[in-house]
């Protein structure tokens, strides 16, 4: 009988800005947004995970060597602190990226340092906050993020992100959004860099429940899964040199 999985180990990192100096926001997630998003993965998730939070105003944002080192899932929600964020913890974060960490990076967390860094581009966009309705449609059924997901997620309200969003072209669109404007917009998709998996997802606006809804919580929880690698340990791609005999002998294929 094989043994049992060991749990994902998933990082919750949220700025807790707009919860500290905002009322309203306070009142909607009073324990902060990333208490309400971790609390959302371990709903789903269960057992076959052990969730901690961070903040930005942790010592090295609670994202310290040793943190990352015991992460196999990082989330990341940030939007009026950016420049806050230490370039050295950014570097740390990507390094583990690379070397087979999983990164769940979540709506306007799309213009922080860590996420611009990994596309290589300004990852821009339209937006306007105005409390349109946000369909989310899938367009991957197939995809494992997208798993027990209703077609299409229904938001009430919600800030509107449109395309054009200047990211690298996805490698898997698993859902696009359309909004009561008209604007539609690539909201679910993955990378691959290095040895990491990573999941953008766009809705969560601080203005609105969006991270209490069932369907994007399912979808958080899915991704987490996803995202983590079962590498047995964590290791950046590396060159090598190729001796003539080795690949007849069977040899080197190390990843």
């Amino acid at each position: 009988m094989p043994a049992p999985a060991e749990p994902i180990r998933v990082t919750v990192w949220g700025e807790n800005v707009h919860e500290q100096q905002e009322p309203d926001v306070a009142a909607r997630y009073p324990d902060g947004m990333h208490k309400a998003i971790a609390a959302g993965i371990a709903d789903h998730l269960g057992a076959a995970a052990r969730v901690g939070t961070a903040t930005l105003q942790e010592p090295e944002h609670g994202l310290p060597e040793r943190v990352l080192a015991a992460t196999d899932v990082l989330t990341w929600w940030g939007h009026a602190a950016h420049d806050e964020v230490a370039d050295a913890v950014v570097e740390r974060v990507h390094q583990h990226v690379l070397e087979g960490m999983g990164l769940v990076v979540l709506h306007s967390a799309h213009w922080s340092k860590i996420f611009r860094r990994l596309m290589g581009t300004t990852c821009t966009l339209r937006w306007r906050n105005e409390r349109d309705r946000e369909l989310v449609w899938t367009v991957d059924p197939t995809h494992p993020i997208a798993a027990g997901v209703p077609q299409p997620i229904v938001i009430d309200e919600q800030e509107m992100y449109g395309e054009f969003f200047d990211i690298p072209i996805p490698d898997e669109l698993v859902f696009i959004s359309s909004f009561s404007g008209g604007e539609v917009f690539r909201g679910g998709c993955t990378f691959r860099r290095g040895h990491g998996r990573i999941f953008y997802f766009s809705p969560g606006d601080q203005a609105y429940p969006v991270y209490h809804h069932p369907d994007v919580r399912r979808v958080i929880a899915n991704a987490v899964r996803w995202v983590g690698t079962d590498r047995p340990e964590r290791t950046p791609p590396t060159m090598l040199r190729s001796d003539v005999d080795e690949f007849l002998a069977g040899a080197g294929d190390e990843r």
